[in-house]
């Protein structure tokens, strides 16, 4: 009895084993919600690391002030008012890079856009440096490294 049973698990495993090497082979979508979204490509996995239907409930790594500055020069070298080569984290947003008052608030937003957070419109007009920023994501997501 026991091994019919056993047998029948066996079957149903290749059947699904043979279906989802059938999918891959087929170049289809991957079925994982999350295997196209940024947490993934953060993490670095795959696009294919999961043919089945799964959830993901994780968070994304811990921040670190390392990651909060790379983060932070990123999303500022692709402003296209911002000349990367000129860009510092001391780089003074108005003295040094040029900038006028709409463009810290774009800044700002673009900001809130990548970490996920508001920054109140008092709190953002004191902003005026990426080192400025950077200190001011990692007071609010108790960053201390």
């Amino acid at each position: 009895m026991a091994s019919l049973v056993l047998r029948q698990c066996v079957r149903s495993s290749l059947r699904l084993l043979a279906a989802n090497v059938t999918m891959r082979a087929a170049a289809v979508r991957p079925l994982s919600l999350a295997a196209d979204s940024r947490r993934t490509r953060l993490l670095g996995q795959s696009q294919f690391s999961s043919l089945l239907p799964c959830r993901h409930y994780g968070d994304l790594p811990p921040l670190t002030l390392d990651t909060i500055k790379e983060r932070v020069m990123y999303v500022l070298k692709l402003y296209d008012k911002i000349n990367p080569e000129n860009l510092k984290t001391s780089s003074h947003f108005m003295k040094d890079l040029g900038l006028d008052s709409l463009d810290q608030v774009e800044i700002i937003m673009a900001m809130e856009d990548e970490f996920g957070f508001e920054i109140p419109d008092g709190e953002a007009e004191k902003l005026m440096s990426p080192a400025d920023i950077v200190q001011y994501i990692a007071d609010k997501k108790d960053v201390y490294e």
